[in-house]
């Protein structure tokens, strides 16, 4: 059974640092894309970043785009997200979800797994 345990969520100052984890097991995922999105209260989930199977080429939302960092470990079953420069629009539920889909998919409806979430949340 695949399962993804995101962990590394918390409270921040704004400008500061996070590092997002995300355990995958149950399958083997270095054939997967693996993606995070987020969802802040009352708004829709968005994409946030994805790195393609066998730890290709990676794509960022323009929100997010050189502040945050997507990589996977060699194995393929631990995707962070290093999230720098921190802003209080970044709060939201964090979610970690693996695709099947080539290249880099940034639909939430390409994605099979989805992990519980962990809060971001960043003060001003």
């Amino acid at each position: 059974q695949v399962q993804l345990v995101e962990s590394g969520g918390g409270l921040v100052q704004a400008g500061g640092s996070l590092r997002l984890s995300c355990a995958a097991s149950g399958g083997t995922f270095s054939t997967y894309a693996m993606g995070w999105f987020r969802q802040a209260p009352g708004k829709e989930r968005e994409f946030v970043s994805v790195k393609g199977r066998g730890g290709g080429t990676t794509y960022y939302a323009d929100s997010v785009k050189d502040r945050f960092t997507i990589s996977r470990d060699i194995a393929g079953n631990t995707v962070f997200l290093q999230m720098n420069s921190l802003k209080p629009e970044d709060t939201a539920v964090y979610y970690c979800a693996a695709s099947v889909w080539a290249g880099t998919p940034i639909r939430g409806d390409r994605y099979a797994y989805w992990g519980q979430g962990t809060q971001v949340t960043v003060s001003s």
